[in-house]
């Protein structure tokens, strides 16, 4: 099996496939990460180059009205490695606190070595280790202590082998890659991107680590200040208002943007508080929340859930420098105050880590248009509020502590028209901010929308009729398709053959191409396949049209998907795009192809369940596909078991999504097909980013080891993102490398580069500032317990993958044992009998009880493999707010809604009920009571709920008289049913998922799952939240 070990691939540029150690000549595997034994030797393979557009405008001369914008970007994330487990852990090297010289210069410019790295996002990938034997059984605790990288220089990053978990080993092999190979230029400069240098000769970026800067390794700008770049895009100063404009995006179904009341615009404020040499005075003197400091024995109350949604932690940080801060909607820490040491961090017990919410769709979001983006010389950070003006023309880098230069157009401040205010500048006044980029930053010419369908037409696909839902789905939003006049669009059908539609302008209907040779899959008239969606609407309409009535008479029952995406590959890699792949069985023909794993007597034993691939064929694929900047999405609608620990690798590595309707039919399942209509809306028409790379700086001292999300890990600390959606999270475990004693502060950056559907290359970044703390009461007060919980379950899906389940759940529950051990024995003074918690973690044990009870992790038969699988790819891709929905449902008592305390959007009055404890205890038979368990809401009414809420807001007169199967409810002229409806609506709203709507009777089969979710109360396979609280205190009182 293939391991979270990432392969290289053959990327965008050829340089990417020495720099992520592919193939070469001499047909060495890749070195990205650890492949188990058989396969070692199959791994390396080599991606094509594809070809410039030759319809596109060279990038020199970008036309503003083509929508082409620029290309390629700084981005630092940080080495890979994963938590306590055999495998490797790498370390970035510490900032260099001497500026680097710079590297424009005339001739080859030399290449950082690159470390290896293995990307621990994957779900079912086991990581092992390189040498055999070291495959030593894990501990079945997280400890975090990671060691330091030892003495290292700005010139080869050390990678250390020190144990994260037993049975690690040292790695040392190293790529090199120079990047004055005349083969490489020419491949750019064909393309026309150049970049000038200070004596007039040329060097030409060739790959993403080189536009974005790198890390702290990064190739710096001209020693005296940033060059400003000429554009002939046409993005100077607007008039009004100058400098950059709120943009608010388009409004996609199902998602309301972010309204939080987090700073968006500028901000006047003095600078002389922000910058670590200015906090002395400001830190002192902040008075911590009182209650913070309150501890709780969770056996006598144990009741601590909030009746409102649950607040992250305010960092204790100035007001000045907090009104600033990162909304923690896209970017949060799971502690919000950083130990100073790594041994202080250790003796927490508690996980470091991030989780980001990057591309969220925002209500407001400065753009940038200037054609000077300032960043550090030295680390390549992105200015912004944190960083200290020493003086107008000195900045000084909150990351790295560098001193730049302030270009002279960062002098005048477009919002004020002011000269001389480099810090009232917007990007030194929001914390996110989105830069128009200039050509500098692209590799080739910024590429078209570009959109395949891909659809099973066996008998079995037909037969759940899906392919009329999502036609029509097409059809109604296809104008709707994010894009610009160079958008295109293609389809491709299968069963045991592979059916190609030529959709060519001019041709009378559109023609179906058969190609039924699956061992060798070529591409018929590949002009013709994907087509400018202007040029061919009709064709593409009367396609869609058809296309549900052409399958009906087969009794094809094979699948041939692995080659259907092989074809599919070869069609988009000449330009990258989005591969929308609906899938209804298991793929049974040509490569690809899988056998039934699943036995359900053995769902509940966990050494039996197969929670890894059984072939490395869709990992394999998915590279090839992240190389050629094409992100695949998958649609699952399947009733049988479909392997989806397989299938879901070809989006987890090309930064594609997993979509999971079970039982799928047209007819007796109408929820599922309201359901899919309803994400298909969001899915075709939310926003979208093509050709994305992300990374994640972190100040000196901080080390990023591991990441989880959909992406590939290209060159150490680059996430690549061939697609990014405003609906997908990520996450990442840090470190403390080296004390952080001489600072007060500590910032955190991610800067994501994309294209967007207009055709422009943009830049977003976040900046999140939290304060450094020398005490572990003061770490413990700090902690965000809903974060820590979600970066957890990631952590402990990659155990249930590496190791088993049942090591996973322990592991989670050692979490808690570990840290509420280290409060008593290190914080508390006076040991009291108890459970005795910090108040910041009061609802810790709550959650993780709330996790061993989550599909992703419970035990017992009642989790199909698959559903099993589509929960923990959900903890993986989902942002931690919609994660902690599925994992602790709200519950609200919905018969007596009022007025009182209601939310007024848009004229609409929305109650505002408080939230309930997940215990039968809190259901009343003579009520009704609402779960919103994220993907599902479930209504629950009680036998002797009064007759007013059966006739106002059910339309029945009794209780016998609600349907067994009943899904909606109606909208009836009473204020009851609009105040049921509004707060029903609402919530559906704030996800991009469709949550369908049960109502329950006491008979009704969903009883059951209403009653799973009861997380406070004992099941079969479970313990009471009580009887949890009191296993914990036995552990933590030993």
């Amino acid at each position: 099996m293939s391991q979270p070990g990432i392969p290289a691939f053959g990327g965008t540029l050829t340089s990417l496939q020495a720099q992520n150690g592919a193939a070469s000549a001499s047909g060495s595997p890749y070195t990205n990460g650890p492949i188990q034994n058989a396969l070692m030797s199959s791994q390396g393979y080599n991606s094509q180059l594809p070809g410039s557009y030759p319809h596109l405008i060279p990038a020199k001369t970008l036309n503003p009205v083509s929508g082409q914008s620029t290309y390629g970007g700084p981005q630092t994330v940080s080495p890979l490695s994963s938590y306590q487990r055999p495998g490797q852990t790498l370390h970035r090297p510490p900032v260099a606190s001497t500026p680097v010289t710079s590297s424009l210069h005339s001739g080859p410019v030399p290449r950082m070595p690159q470390h290896t790295s293995h990307n621990s996002a994957a779900i079912p990938m086991p990581s092992v280790s390189f040498h055999p034997g070291a495959n030593l059984p894990p501990p079945l605790n997280w400890q975090y202590n990671y060691p330091s990288a030892g003495s290292q220089t700005n010139d080869c990053p050390n990678v250390s082998s020190g144990p994260t978990m037993s049975g690690n080993t040292n790695l040392t092999s190293h790529q090199y890659v120079s990047s004055g190979d005349p083969s490489l230029q020419n491949n750019f400069i064909k393309s026309g991107i150049t970049s000038s240098t200070n004596n007039g000769s040329l060097v030409v970026h060739n790959n993403y680590d080189e536009i974005e800067g790198g890390g702290f390794l990064a190739t710096p700008q001209l020693t005296n200040k940033n060059p400003t770049i000429s554009r002939s895009v046409g993005y100077s100063y607007p008039s009004l208002p100058p400098g950059y404009q709120n943009t608010t995006p388009p409004s996609t179904t199902g998602m309301p943007p972010s309204s939080l009341s987090y700073p968006s615009g500028p901000q006047a404020f003095s600078q002389m508080p922000l910058g670590a040499n200015h906090l002395t005075a400001s830190m002192s003197g902040l008075s911590l929340h009182p209650e913070g400091l309150r501890v709780i024995n969770l056996l006598q109350e144990r009741n601590m859930l909030p009746s409102t949604p649950l607040q992250p932690p305010v960092p204790n940080l100035h007001e000045d420098i907090q009104r600033l801060n990162c909304n923690p909607e896209l970017f949060r820490c799971t502690l919000t105050s950083i130990p100073q040491t790594q041994a202080l961090l250790n003796k927490a017990k508690l996980p470091l880590g991030l989780l980001l919410h990057p591309f969220k769709d925002l209500v407001q979001l400065p753009v940038v248009t200037s054609s000077t983006i300032v960043r550090c010389r030295s680390c390549r950070t992105y200015i912004n509020p944190f960083v200290s003006f020493l003086d107008q023309r000195r900045w000084k880098c909150n990351l790295c502590y560098q001193v730049n230069d302030v270009p002279e157009e960062f002098m005048y401040n477009p919002l004020t028209r002011a000269y001389g205010e480099p810090h009232r500048r917007p990007e030194v006044q929001n914390a996110t901010i989105e830069f128009m980029a200039p050509s500098e930053y692209m590799l080739r010419p910024p590429q078209p929308p570009v959109y395949l369908f891909v659809f099973d037409v066996s008998h079995n696909a037909v037969e759940t009729g899906y392919l009329t839902s999502v036609c029509q789905s097409l059809l109604d939003n296809l104008d709707l398709l994010p894009g610009n006049t160079r958008t295109k669009i293609g389809f491709i059908t299968f069963d045991s053959t592979i059916h190609f539609y030529s959709l060519q302008e001019g041709l009378s209907q559109p023609q179906m191409l058969i190609v039924s040779d699956i061992e060798d899959v070529f591409i018929p008239m590949p002009e013709n396949l994907l087509v400018n969606l202007n040029e061919s609407k009709e064709l593409v309409q009367d396609l869609l049209k058809t296309l549900p009535q052409m399958f009906t008479k087969t009794l094809e029952t094979q699948s041939a998907l692995g080659p259907a995406l092989q074809a599919a590959f070869k069609l988009m890699s000449p330009t990258g795009g989005r591969m929308s792949v609906f899938q209804t069985q298991l793929p049974t023909l040509g490569v690809g192809a899988l056998k039934p794993r699943e036995e359900p007597n053995q769902r509940s034993s966990a050494k039996e369940i197969h929670l890894t691939p059984s072939t490395d064929f869709y990992k394999k694929l998915a590279l090839d596909c992240s190389g050629q900047q094409v992100a695949v999405d998958l649609f699952l609608l399947s009733g049988q078991y479909s392997d989806l620990a397989s299938l879901g690798c070809i989006s987890r590595y090309s930064a594609g999504s997993v979509y999971y309707y079970p039982s799928y039919h047209h007819q007796h399942n109408p929820v599922q097909v309201q359901k899919l209509q309803k994400e298909l809306q969001r899915y075709l028409t939310r926003k979208i980013g093509f050709e994305a790379v992300m990374r994640i700086r972190c100040t000196k001292g901080l080390s990023i080891h591991t990441f989880h999300g959909n992406f590939f890990v290209r060159s150490t600390d680059l996430l690549s993102l061939p697609n990014v959606n405003p609906d997908a999270g990520y996450a990442v475990q840090m470190s403390v490398e080296e004390s952080l004693m001489d600072t007060q502060l500590v910032s955190f950056q991610s800067a994501l580069l994309y294209t967007s559907s207009k055709g422009e290359r943009r830049i977003r970044v976040h900046t999140l500032c939290l304060p450094v703390v020398s005490t572990l009461n003061e770490v413990f007060l700090g902690a965000d317990v809903q974060a820590i919980s979600g970066l957890l379950a990631n952590m402990a899906v990659d155990r249930s993958v590496t190791a088993s389940l049942s090591d996973a759940r322990d592991a989670l529950v050692n979490a808690v044992i570990d840290s509420l051990s280290a409060y008593r024995s290190s914080v508390l003074s006076n040991h009291q009998p108890g459970l005795m918690v910090p108040f910041s973690l009061r609802l810790f044990p709550l959650f993780v009880l709330a996790l061993l009870k989550q599909k992703s992790f419970q035990t017992g038969t009642n989790a199909r493999l698959d559903e099993r699988i589509f929960a923990m790819c959900q903890v993986k891709n989902q942002p931690l707010v919609h994660l902690m929905l599925t994992t602790h449902p709200n519950l609200y008592r919905v018969d007596n809604l009022s007025d009182e305390g209601a939310l007024n959007i848009n004229d609409r009055t929305i109650p505002q009920p408080p939230i309930l404890q997940l215990s039968v205890e809190k259901l009343s038979r003579d009520g009704a009571f609402l779960m919103d368990a994220g993907s599902v809401l479930m209504l629950w009414v009680g036998k002797n709920c009064g007759q007013h809420f059966f006739s106002q807001v059910l339309g029945v007169q009794s209780y016998a008289l609600i349907p067994q199967t009943m899904t909606d409810l109606p909208e009836l002229d009473t204020p009851e049913s609009a105040r049921t409806v509004a707060f029903i609506c609402w919530l559906r709203e704030q996800r991009p998922f469709f949550p369908v709507l049960y109502v329950i009777r006491d008979e009704s089969p969903m009883k059951a799952n209403f009653l799973q979710n009861m997380v406070e109360d004992r099941t079969e396979s479970a313990l009471s939240y009580y009887e949890f609280l009191l296993h914990i205190q036995q552990q933590v009182n030993k």
